[in-house]
C-alpha cells in the first residue's frame, strides 16, 4: 500500500508557483547579466530562465507561452552551440 499524503492536483498547487517565479528571477538575473556584457554566462541564464518557464507552460498547458519559452530555448541552445562548435 502506496501512503501518498498530497495528490498531484496539489503538488502542482506547491511546485509550478515555485519553478514559475524561480524561472522569472532567473530571466530576470540573466537580462542584467546580458546587459553588462558578460557572455556567455549571460545567455545560458536565459535559456535557463525559458526552459523553467517551459516546463511551467506545459503545465498549464499554454501555447503562447509553450511556444515562447521552447523558441527562446532553442535561440539560446543554437546560438551558444554556433560560438562554441
Amino acid at each position: 500500500m502506496e501512503l501518498n499524503f498530497i495528490s498531484n492536483c496539489e503538488r502542482d498547487l506547491l511546485v509550478i508557483p515555485i519553478v514559475k517565479w524561480l524561472a522569472t528571477l532567473v530571466l530576470i538575473v540573466g537580462t542584467l547579466v546580458n546587459a553588462t556584457g558578460y557572455y556567455p554566462i549571460g545567455p545560458m541564464i536565459l535559456t535557463v530562465g525559458g526552459a523553467l518557464w517551459s516546463i511551467v507552460a506545459i503545465a498549464w498547458r499554454e501555447p503562447a507561452l509553450i511556444v515562447t519559452n521552447l523558441v527562446l530555448v532553442f535561440a539560446g541552445a543554437v546560438g551558444l552551440g554556433l560560438h562554441y562548435i
